[in-house]
């Protein structure tokens, strides 16, 4: 795409800070209504190794196991609106994920390949709902299976006009299949999940935590443990207090393995550029 927009080093850095501030306007809410959150991802190895952002890092990640996420979809209405809004599904019919983003007020941010979806769009970060998974292996393999085709499904509206050949195809049919079809069999999953139960944990409609970086043995490649989300400490980032992963070692040693080794410079780039940008 000729209209891809890399981020300047100045561009970068001013979205870092207002998604910063973001996430404290999160974490105000969350103490005030006693929810309990984590950073986890590049967030929480950045407070870990950086004491904030990973200096070329564009999101921060958040989680929040499923009865603490369904608290904080209650209250998020006690947003500040001047910093932030709160959006998913349930809120905008035409968000198409499985977890929710809070969004900028006042900007605009829209990713190659998403340029004409329909929800509003803005400087973001992401929360992740974790919800149980089964105790059985082969019930987690299924599991994980489905829930691809479920993500795919939700990715076929963008998929339909950004993929080439036969994938192109492919995604046309998938956007077919009515996107409460998806919500309806997550629901599912969902109401089994809860904080005081022994079972495992994942993000249900993205890759599972223990198969992104690195490879985990099959016993918890698709069941990150409970414990560690349970378990909280304050950790500095960008000269602000957050919640992570008390163990937090474990943690990242699950998802990156060597996680205090960076990476070549070659690999030192955000995420994803933009489309369009307005700050």
């Amino acid at each position: 795409m000729d209209n891809i927009k890399e981020l300047t080093p100045e561009e970068l850095r001013r979205m870092q800070l207002l998604q910063l501030d973001m996430l404290a306007e999160l974490d105000r809410v969350c103490r005030k209504n006693k929810i309990q959150y984590t950073i986890l991802g590049g967030t929480l190895l950045g407070a870990v190794r950086h004491k904030g952002f990973i200096p070329w890092d564009d999101d921060i990640d958040v989680v929040m196991l499923r009865e603490e996420y369904e608290k904080f979809k209650k209250v998020a209405n006690q947003l500040d609106p001047q910093i932030c809004w709160f959006q998913d599904h349930s809120t905008e019919p035409e968000y198409r994920w499985g977890f929710a983003k809070l969004r900028r007020t006042g900007t605009e941010y829209v990713r190659p390949g998403k340029e004409h979806m329909k929800c509003r769009t803005g400087v973001f970060m992401d929360i992740f709902p974790l919800d149980d998974v089964p105790r059985w292996i082969p019930a987690q393999i299924y599991q994980d299976f489905k829930c691809y085709c479920l993500r795919k499904i939700l990715w076929a509206e963008a998929g339909k006009e950004s993929a080439k050949g036969i994938k192109k195809k492919w995604f046309q049919l998938l956007s077919k299949i009515p996107v409460d079809f998806v919500y309806a069999r997550l629901r599912r999953d969902v109401k089994k999940s809860r904080n005081d139960t022994q079972n495992g944990v994942r993000i249900l409609l993205m890759p599972a935590l223990g198969c992104i970086y690195t490879k985990n043995p099959l016993s918890v490649r698709y069941a990150t443990p409970k414990k560690w989300f349970l378990e909280v400490s304050e950790y500095e980032f960008e000269g602000k207090s957050f919640w992570g992963v008390k163990d937090y070692d474990s943690c990242l040693k699950y998802i990156y393995g060597d996680y205090m080794t960076l990476p070549p410079e070659e690999k030192r780039i955000p995420h994803t550029p933009a489309i369009k940008i307005r700050f």
